[in-house]
């Protein structure tokens, strides 16, 4: 693919505009929406937190938001790029492999049939361990059958498990009218009402998902080659596929537990990235870290001014921008 940027002093100048936007995105989420508040204001909140209306609204409202879609958005974009890697799809996103699904499926059974007084915190877990194990089992649906691991049969596992998660969504909330309420708050997708517990709960996986998606910059550059070109290199082999497949569980995983399924974050960072520096993952993943956040983080900023004075779920918005794109991207590769 022909990029925008081939110098590798170019690459580090975008990054570095790109974190400084991200930044100031940030500061603009804290001070920006239906309550407004100064520099002096945000200072005094982290440094001198008086109990006041407004520094408690800073404190427990917009600092977690601001921090969770930064998270979220890192994730979801990273995860994204290793899944279209993995899968050989350039339409991949998380959601794909039905973590989404699979995660809200977990917590309308809970809600339904285990407790309906989890709090908030066993939530996320059960967001967690719902996206983790619907991820092991669709990859492991992908590699049963003839000829092993496939990228086509890992993609319509999937496709096909997350058709059957939200049918039986679906179901398991008509059967529990009581459950509609705490399910809605996770099916929209949102980083408001979240708390930081919830976020460092699951921040140190996302983290590892990270890193592990870092060190494998040369295995991904290898496997986005020919299938055969790549297992002749020693990198389409059982453990590079495995890591690949964990860095998504815990980056994706991590996210949907924290903020709900946010979608097409991962489908439309990894491409322009790509437009913009190529497909070389040393620049390729801390791009779409640094570009994720700064999406989601001026989308929730954003969603705050759609119907003022009620805020959009973040999710709406994202899903907003990203229907044209997968649209755009179907309609060029069929081009």
């Amino acid at each position: 693919m022909e990029c925008m940027i081939r110098s590798a002093r170019g690459k580090l100048i975008i990054l570095a505009v790109l974190i400084l936007l991200l930044s100031l995105g940030m500061i603009a989420s804290l001070m920006l929406g239906y309550h407004r508040f100064g520099m002096k204001a945000l200072v005094g909140a982290v440094f001198q937190f008086n109990g006041s209306e407004d520094h408690l609204l800073i404190r427990t409202v917009r600092i977690p938001a601001v921090l969770i879609s930064a998270a979220v958005g890192a994730g979801l974009a990273v995860a994204g790029a290793v899944m279209q890697v993995l899968t050989r799809n350039p339409l991949a996103s998380p959601s794909l492999l039905g973590v989404n699904a699979g995660a809200v499926l977990l917590i309308v059974i809970f809600l339904s049939f285990v407790s309906r007084d989890l709090g908030m915190g066993e939530l996320v877990w059960v967001a967690f361990t719902g996206a983790a194990v619907t991820t092991v089992f669709v990859y492991v649906l992908g590699r049963t059958g003839p000829g092993g691991f496939q990228p086509i049969k890992l993609t319509l596992a999937g496709v096909a498990f997350a058709a059957l998660a939200s049918a039986a969504t679906s179901a398991v909330m008509l059967l529990n009218n009581e459950s509609l309420g705490e399910t809605l708050f996770w099916l929209i997708g949102s980083v408001t009402g979240r708390k930081l517990e919830h976020l460092t709960a699951v921040a140190p996986y996302m983290l590892a998902g990270l890193l592990i998606a870092l060190a494998m910059s040369r295995s991904l550059n290898v496997m986005a080659l020919d299938e055969d070109v790549a297992t002749g290199l020693g990198q389409w082999g059982g453990p590079a596929k495995v890591a690949a497949v964990l860095s998504v569980v815990l980056l994706a995983g991590g996210a949907v537990a924290v903020a709900g399924p946010i979608g097409f974050v991962g489908l439309i960072v990894p491409h322009i990235c790509r437009y913009l520096i190529g497909s070389n993952h040393y620049w390729l993943l801390p791009y779409c870290a640094v570009a994720g956040a700064l999406l989601l983080v001026c989308a929730d900023l954003a969603s705050r001014y759609l119907l003022m004075p009620k805020e959009v779920p973040v999710g709406l918005l994202t899903a907003l921008l990203g229907v044209p794109f997968f649209i755009y991207l179907a309609r060029r590769g069929a081009a």
